[in-house]
């Protein structure tokens, strides 16, 4: 059965919204049985149609696929009704640091890591490992071939980026790491026993966390904008919940 346009462009709006990850122009082609062209078409359609005022969310293109997301200027209004139901991720300058490591040198080992901050990040990996913003990328193949560390798809989403692409360069990128930690809490003091402070620099990830500086708070925003703005956008079911039906990685 044929679906009209107007059909189309709802079916498709279901759609982005029910998915958990960004649909990806296959899914949404195979789920509403049109060939891509068409589904890029409607897509295109329905992304116009959502940047009109009386809207609050978007949909917007990132880690390969569509997405809800609430638009920038309802951001503090959205951000107190997430911190009054769940604590934001929060992320460490140390952390900040070392994934801006990894992103613009991916894919990187921790001694090389440890090399250019000058520090052990053993702790730090380990928390970012945990909080799914980087991955593993087998092994290097040298002297005791050390794991390779790179970011992984969530950290694309958190960061509200398509791809590697839309990376601003490492000096905006700590620009706006910094603008982050320095809001109204400040950055706290490294503690004397900080392994990250204060262990040499050496290989694999070996002590449970390593963050104790200030921390930021990052969720999904526009591009590198979820670093500067800390908590400026929710995750994908967090949206559906702020925006009540319409709107669209701790």
């Amino acid at each position: 059965m044929t679906m009209t346009p107007e059909e189309t462009q709802a079916a498709l709006e279901a759609i982005i919204y029910a998915a958990d990850e960004p649909a990806t122009l296959d899914q949404i082609a195979r789920a509403l049985g049109v060939e891509k062209p068409v589904a890029r078409a409607a897509l295109d359609l329905l992304t116009s149609s959502y940047q009109t005022g009386e809207h609050g969310v978007e949909v917007r293109k990132v880690a390969g696929g569509w997405k809800f997301y609430t638009k920038a200027q309802h951001h503090d209004a959205v951000r107190k009704f997430i911190k009054s139901i769940q604590p934001p991720l929060r992320l460490t300058m140390p952390a900040l640091e070392t994934l801006a490591v990894i992103a613009y040198k991916q894919p990187v080992t921790a001694p090389e890591i440890n090399e250019i901050r000058g520090v052990n990040v053993g702790g730090v990996i380990k928390t970012l490992l945990e909080k799914h913003l980087i991955t593993t990328a087998g092994r290097k193949e040298a002297i005791g071939r050390p794991i390779l560390y790179r970011t992984s798809r969530q950290f694309l989403m958190r960061f509200g980026l398509s791809d590697l692409d839309e990376l601003p360069s490492l000096k905006e990128f700590e620009q706006l790491a910094q603008a982050a930690l320095g809001s109204d809490a400040g950055i706290a003091p490294m503690e004397p026993g900080d392994a990250t402070a204060s262990e040499p620099a050496g290989g694999e990830p070996t002590v449970a966390d390593g963050e104790s500086a200030g921390s930021s708070e990052v969720l999904p925003g526009n591009s590198a904008e979820a670093v500067s703005e800390s908590s400026d956008a929710p995750t994908s079911e967090q949206s559906k919940s702020a925006t009540a039906g319409t709107s669209a990685d701790s």
